[in-house]
């Protein structure tokens, strides 16, 4: 198998140390590594397979010879550098939303959509943490029953909004048991011992950008521009591992145990689900696995054709990093890379 040259853009962040470790996991084919990182943090050294990477500053010819970069550097740094690789002939494999929306460019599930993808696709946009756990858990019953509607509660972890999140959740916890005073930098309201029914700002119809993600990135995977879709976003104090709540009205009619087999069986998703004896997917299972955990799957009597779902799944993995790994993998193993 040929190896290719990568750059990671933003490979000093949560996401960007994860490609790292997932690049090791799966033995990707990799040539030559080059990290990317701010002017704060280059000058850094991170181990990749033994071997000290220095991590550079992005500069106008950085990206020669780069066939692809996978970015996590946020939406206005991604729309700056992105043309450096493309120019170049790079694909860029996006995590922010700067590319999401644009018609031109393929917001990409593999195991759902991977198929839209061709040799001629210069930046691919990784959706939002949230909407890909839930369009991959979709696809089957998508497919089976056709989608109506949906109704969507997320409760995620701190790790989404980033490490310095991460700090300030462990920070408040030990001041709150500490009966010290509570500091608040990244979020406006607590959130150790505290749920904040707010993620990004709010937008003219009193939804936040990150609700109205869901519906529009939903919506654009599933090829389901009409679809019905209300979402209510919740940060929650949980370091890892996003849960969402989903009621989805099918359009035809389904029989339960045949609907738990399609999810079953449908790649990288895992059913949970046995309330006789208590189980059902935690978010803290997901620190150990990289399937989509499914359970709490129950027929919603108040509405006709509805199943009730609880999804979840490592936000920083397949919500992120991993993703933007596959997305790769897809691209070599469907030689649409040269």
């Amino acid at each position: 198998m040929k190896n290719y040259n990568i750059a990671v853009v933003g490979a000093t962040g949560l996401v960007g140390r994860e490609m790292l470790k997932i690049f090791k996991e799966r033995n990707f084919p990799i040539n030559t590594l080059r990290l990317f990182a701010s002017s704060r943090s280059a000058g850094k050294k991170l181990e990749f397979l033994g071997k000290d990477i220095i991590v550079e500053e992005v500069e106008e010819n950085s990206f020669k010879n780069i066939d692809i970069a996978l970015f996590s550097a946020g939406s206005s740094a991604a729309e700056e550098i992105a043309p450096l690789v493309t120019k170049n002939g790079g694909v860029v494999i996006d995590n922010s939303s700067a590319f999401r929306m644009n018609k031109d460019v393929p917001l990409v599930v593999p195991e759902v959509n991977g198929s839209i993808l061709t040799d001629k696709v210069s930046i691919i946009a990784n959706p939002n943490c949230s909407t890909i756990q839930m369009v991959v858990v979709l696809q089957p019953l998508l497919k089976k029953y056709g989608l109506k509607r949906l109704v969507i509660s997320t409760y995620q972890a701190v790790s989404g909004a980033g490490k310095k999140a991460v700090d300030e959740l462990l920070s408040q916890s030990r001041s709150f048991l500490n009966n010290e005073e509570i500091k608040k930098e990244n979020f406006n309201h607590q959130i150790a011992f505290n749920s904040i029914p707010q993620i990004d700002d709010f937008l003219e119809n009193n939804y936040t950008k990150e609700e109205m993600k869901m519906v529009n990135e939903t919506r654009k995977i599933l090829n389901e521009n009409k679809l019905s879709i209300t979402a209510t976003c919740v940060r929650t104090p949980v370091i890892f591992g996003h849960a969402e709540s989903v009621n989805v009205e099918l359009k035809r009619e389904f029989d339960l145990e045949e609907l738990k087999n399609e999810l079953n069986n449908f790649k990288n998703i895992k059913v949970v689900d046995n309330p006789e004896k208590e189980l059902y997917p935690l978010q803290t299972d997901t620190e150990k696995t990289d399937k989509i955990l499914v359970g709490r799957i129950r027929r919603d009597y108040s509405q006709k054709n509805s199943v009730n779902l609880w999804i979840a799944a490592n936000n920083l993995r397949k919500g992120a990093a991993l993703n933007t790994v596959q997305i790769a993998e897809y691209l070599i193993e469907n030689n649409l890379i040269s």
